[in-house]
C-alpha cells in the first residue's frame, strides 16, 4: 500500500484517481508537516541548521494524538503487510519521509532498507 503523507493532493486530480495514476492508494494529510512548517521549509536551501530545526518542529507536531494514532497503527501495519510512504520531495534525506521513518523505527515498525 502506498500512503501519501502531502498536505495537498495532485492539483486537478480527483481523490478517486489517486491510484489508478500512479500517485498513492491513500491519502494521509494528517502525517504531513503543516501549511506553516511548510512555507517554512521552502523559504531557503536546506542546511544542516535549518534541517534540524524542521526535523525538531516537524517531530512537535507529530507528537498531536491524531498524529500519534496514525503512527501507532501504521507501526502495527507494517508488522504484517509492506507499506510505502511517499510524498513530492525529490531528495529523501532532506523530507519529512526521513522523520516519519525514524518516528515509525521508534515504534517497532518494520522498516527494509
Amino acid at each position: 500500500m502506498r500512503l501519501g503523507t502531502v498536505r495537498r493532493p495532485p492539483r486537478g486530480v480527483p481523490k478517486r484517481d489517486f491510484a489508478r495514476r500512479d500517485f498513492y492508494d491513500l491519502w494521509l494529510p494528517d502525517l504531513a508537516p503543516s501549511a506553516q512548517l511548510l512555507s517554512w521549509a521552502v523559504a531557503s536551501p536546506w542546511t544542516d541548521a535549518r534541517w534540524k530545526q524542521f526535523a525538531r518542529r516537524y517531530r512537535s507536531e507529530m507528537r498531536a494524538p491524531v498524529p500519534q494514532r496514525m503512527l501507532g497503527l501504521l507501526a502495527a501495519l507494517s508488522r504484517q503487510t509492506t507499506l510505502a510512504v511517499g510524498c513530492y520531495c525529490e531528495d529523501a534525506s532532506r523530507c519529512h519521509r526521513a522523520v516519519l521513518r525514524e518516528l515509525l523505527a521508534e515504534r517497532d515498525a518494520e522498516i527494509a532498507d
